[in-house]
């Protein structure tokens, strides 16, 4: 499609049982800095989990040829070309609506890394549409000021060395340096904006710490899974050293979560 002078794209599955008559949720995939649609499509096993649940999974493409997305400090050209990814996804988000029979009140993001930092923008300046966001190994570096609740799970490694989970300066690329906000301060801005109970249900395994924050504005919910010595990688895949299944317990969690009336 075209958009902002450029032509974007986006892969798209839909599953078997689609059925025009009856309106689905919309979960959008959004890849990591230089990495492609079809290689986030099979580190999250969405479109397997849409089959399943009936959902449609989306899979867009960020900018430039080893695609980026403009998630405020990172990452590359997206950022320096001050690519308008959140119009692009309103846009794409009334295609869809127009080809498909879409759940308006079911739109959910999710995405890793620089795919999980662009969940998280996308959470602060279109929280008029979208119910739930799952930031994968991403931080929340932009300047947030959502308009409504929305409800948040993250998935972040406490060994992740690209995204630090504490926070602090790491290297994208030769020449170029950011600095991540934490995990916490994540986990913080949105308990404090969704005005959820202070004191987390906590659990514990040894693969993953579970903060569950309850009783929040609007039936939202907050939930932080800190994967323990976690790296940059989806939990769950097979390349992550950890069976956390992540795919499965971001779509409980958004099947949990429409966008609530206020």
């Amino acid at each position: 499609m075209e958009f902002g002078g450029l032509t974007r794209s986006y892969l798209i599955h839909v599953p078997p049982s689609y059925n025009s008559g009856h309106p689905v949720p919309l979960v959008f995939v959004l890849h990591g800095a230089m990495e492609s649609t079809t290689n986030v499509e099979q580190l999250s096993g969405m479109s397997a989990k849409a089959d399943q649940e009936d959902f449609i999974a989306v899979y867009p493409r960020g900018t430039g040829r080893a695609p980026t997305w403009n998630a405020s400090n990172c990452c590359g050209p997206a950022v320096k070309n001050h690519i308008d990814d959140i119009g692009f996804f309103r846009a794409l988000i009334e295609k869809l609506s127009h080809d498909y029979a879409v759940d308006r009140r079911r739109i959910y993001f999710t995405g890793i890394s620089n795919g999980g930092m662009m969940s998280y923008r996308v959470a602060c300046e279109m929280s008029d549409q979208v119910a739930a966001i799952a930031p994968v190994e991403g931080a929340l570096n932009v300047d947030c000021r959502p308009a409504s609740p929305v409800s948040v799970i993250i998935f972040h490694g406490t060994a992740d060395r690209l995204v630090p989970f504490n926070g602090g300066s790491t290297p994208f690329q030769i020449g170029e340096k950011r600095t991540d906000n934490s995990v916490a301060a994540a986990v913080d801005f949105w308990v404090k904006h969704d005005v959820c109970a202070t004191q987390p249900e906590h659990e514990e395994t040894p693969e993953v710490h579970i903060d569950k924050y309850a009783s929040c504005r609007a039936g939202t919910a907050v939930t932080l899974e800190a994967i323990q010595g976690g790296r940059h990688m989806w939990p769950g895949h097979r390349f992550s050293g950890n069976t956390v299944p992540a795919t499965d317990l971001i779509w409980s969690f958004f099947a949990a979560h429409t966008k609530p009336s206020l």
